[in-house]
């Protein structure tokens, strides 16, 4: 398949998910549209031999699972894990801000966010909102879609320090200025809410009582570079692999029973009931078996592949890489290594991808941090920790993570897919 198609693709998929639960929403449509029945985890399931399913927590977590031919007590489960989080600006419960004629909405910060660039960006916002409307309770998806914010830097004028480095005031100087006042000198956000329920779904006299909204830059995705090398996009991390898992999991074959774990609130420690460090995986796995003896076999039978972005090696700051470990852009899928556990990678698992990279002419990388630096994780370790299931950390080279716009390379989007395809099948 092309880049171009590739990329096509996956900016769609990123245009259409500013927030997870739009992640989760989009994903159900395709799996949907490829076949895949929803499950209710409030149902009692019947499952089907060779049945495709999925089902999601919260609205904002995924599970979806093709089940094989093969015994996966016998031959193992093949499971990939990702996350639909990103970090971002979220809105406060009572966020109005009136100052000086502007109209402006107060943010709580999610995630470890890399501030400076989303000022004087186009912000947009979407989300979840909870409505009353006859006496009955109501969950409905919003995304505003066009540019209805923005957080203006400060003139150099004015702070003659801005190019020395200053740090940002997450109270004070990020709130999204939304609008001027008029001569009444107030608004109401639910009010404004409920005009974009009307809007957005006909929905009329509804009541908004609560709501989980983040602000998003409305930059589409690009290809750049001369050569169209890079993927410019926002939420990179992690939709790009999500999406990766998704393609793999929708060609993969019917010999194995395959699962993609598409999980919420990682970029917060996955402390949650839909995110890796819930019970969701492990709740839906034990209503595949008709036993723990059997989920347990299937367990040590099986290998998690937990898919998120590795740092690439930067050219302006490649001081901050182990020089052995300096992931390229464009050369393929990174093996990430920790011996503290923030990565879950074995020499086993990661000898089992590096064989399967091999072998599908794909090619592999690795990453250790700098023995002196801290290192992030990922959702591997914890569920790796919870089940027991043996897991690889890998993931596409990226700069700028955190930012509101990162770049990773054309290729590892091809590569990423290619290798979970054929461990999928």
């Amino acid at each position: 398949m092309s880049t171009q198609h590739r990329f096509t693709q996956l900016a769609s998929f990123i245009a259409d998910s500013p927030t997870p639960f739009h992640a989760t929403a989009s994903m159900a449509a395709i799996l949907q549209q490829a076949g895949y029945s929803r499950l209710d985890e409030r149902d009692s399931w019947q499952l089907k031999a060779q049945g495709k399913y999925f089902v999601t927590r919260n609205d904002s977590s995924i599970i979806a699972f093709s089940l094989g031919k093969n015994d996966p007590a016998e031959q193992g489960l093949r499971l990939i894990g990702a996350h639909t989080d990103s970090p971002c600006l979220k809105v406060k419960p009572n966020p109005e801000v009136n100052s000086r004629g502007y109209w402006q909405l107060g943010v709580e910060v999610y995630g470890g966010v890399l501030l400076s660039p989303w000022f004087d960006r186009d912000l947009s916002l979407a989300g979840r909102v909870s409505y009353e409307l006859e006496g009955q309770l109501h969950n409905r998806l919003i995304n505003f879609k066009t540019p209805i914010a923005t957080i203006p830097s400060l003139a150099i004028h004015l702070n003659r320090d801005a190019n020395r480095g200053w740090e940002i005031n997450q109270q004070t100087e990020l709130p999204p200025i939304l609008t001027q006042l008029g001569d009444d000198n107030s608004k109401d956000f639910r009010a404004l809410l409920a005009t974009q329920l009307q809007h957005e779904h006909g929905i009329i006299n509804a009541r908004v009582l609560d709501y989980e909204l983040s602000f998003y830059d409305t930059q589409p995705a690009a290809l750049i570079g001369l050569e169209q090398d890079f993927i410019a996009a926002a939420r990179l991390d992690n939709l790009l692999s999500c999406h990766a898992g998704l393609q793999a999991l929708l060609d993969a074959g019917q010999a194995h029973t395959c699962v993609l774990v598409c999980t919420d609130h990682e970029e917060v420690g996955s402390a949650s009931a839909c995110g890796a460090d819930g019970p969701f995986l492990e709740q839906v796995l034990r209503r595949l078996f008709d036993s723990e003896e059997n989920l347990s076999r299937a367990i040590q039978r099986s290998l998690l592949i937990s898919a998120d972005n590795a740092h690439g090696i930067h050219p302006n700051y490649a001081d901050k890489h182990d020089g052995n470990h300096g992931p390229l852009l464009n050369q393929g899928p990174v093996i990430k290594i920790n011996s503290n556990q923030r990565y879950a990678t074995s020499s086993e698992t990661a000898a089992q991808f590096r064989h399967l990279c091999q072998q599908n002419g794909i090619p592999v990388q690795s990453f250790v941090t700098r023995s002196d630096m801290g290192c992030g994780s990922t959702i591997g370790p914890i569920t790796a920790s919870k089940l027991g299931v043996p897991t690889i950390d890998i993931g596409a080279a990226t700069f700028a993570m955190h930012s509101i716009r990162e770049l990773a390379g054309s290729q590892d989007l091809d590569y990423l897919i290619r290798a979970l395809s054929a461990f999928y099948a």
